[in-house]
């Protein structure tokens, strides 16, 4: 099988732009898979305390026989432990399922924000980072004014927001707001559960360049400086989503990708975690 190169780091804080997602993957599927990908060049790791399969991204990394300090892994908060104390205690129960002495990103993985949970969720980060449990800290799901919210607290800024983002969503509001905060965007489902494979538009620009729409979607992500988290259980098609860094596309591709955007989440049920 054909290994890509490894996906170049994002210049603000060295995190891989393009990483492996295990969302919805038991443990022996996540082991397997995170082995897999590790030998073709994967570099970055994305996983959540809720994911259920920690212990699977340990063992993956584990089986690949890599050395630590190659790889970027990051796990998230879950909002029962949205206070300081709790979050510390959460992030510290993660890396013993991991397996790790402290993982690179810890997020907050939904804002959760009745009552300024999101800003206890924060303080509880900003603890474990001191204590050494993670090399840097920032939040998924946040809209602009939670991101105020925690700006306003005076300590730090978190270095990156992963949002659901593809080209039926392309979330121009929360672009802007981390540009001006300077935060990376990083996108989940990239790919819109599948549904990019299917419009037209998306088609021509595959075969204009000879790939496929998962790689014009992709180079379409990291092109316009996202970081991303693909996930797929194939290994031929990990090796795919990794081979977006030989080719670019035009500026009339980039320009039609943004105008299908439709502000279409693709789990608005999510969003009640906010």
């Amino acid at each position: 099988m054909h290994a890509p190169p490894a996906a170049p780091a994002h210049p603000t804080f060295g995190m891989p732009q393009l990483g492996l997602g295990v969302f919805d993957m038991d443990d022996e599927t996540t082991a397997r898979i995170v082995s897999t990908a590790i030998e073709l060049g994967y570099r970055s790791i994305d996983t959540a305390s809720v994911y259920g399969n920690e212990r699977g991204v340990g063992e993956g990394i584990r089986r690949s026989g890599i050395d630590r300090g190659e790889l970027f892994v990051t796990t998230k908060l879950w909002i029962d432990a949205h206070d300081e104390v709790a979050a510390v205690r959460a992030c510290e129960q993660s890396l013993d399922r991991l397996g790790l002495e402290r993982v690179d990103l810890y997020l907050v993985h939904w804002p959760y924000s009745a009552g300024g949970r999101h800003r206890d969720a924060w303080r509880g980060l900003e603890a474990a980072k001191r204590a050494d449990l993670t090399r840097h800290i920032g939040v998924s799901n946040f809209s602009p004014t939670q991101l105020d919210d925690l700006v306003a607290l005076g300590g730090e800024v978190p270095v990156v927001n992963q949002i659901e983002l593809h080209p039926f969503h392309t979330r121009t509001a929360e672009q802007a707001t981390h540009r001006a905060l300077g935060i990376v965007t990083e996108s989940w489902s990239p790919l819109a559960r599948g549904r990019v494979f299917r419009d037209p538009g998306l088609q021509r620009i595959a075969v204009k360049h000879g790939v496929t729409v998962a790689q014009a979607v992709l180079r379409w992500h990291v092109q316009s400086g996202f970081v991303t988290v693909p996930k797929s259980a194939v290994p031929e098609r990990l090796a795919e989503n990794l081979d977006v860094f030989e080719f670019a596309l035009d500026p009339e591709d980039m320009a039609l990708i943004e105008e299908l955007d439709r502000g279409e989440h693709i789990e608005p049920d999510y969003y009640r975690l906010a």
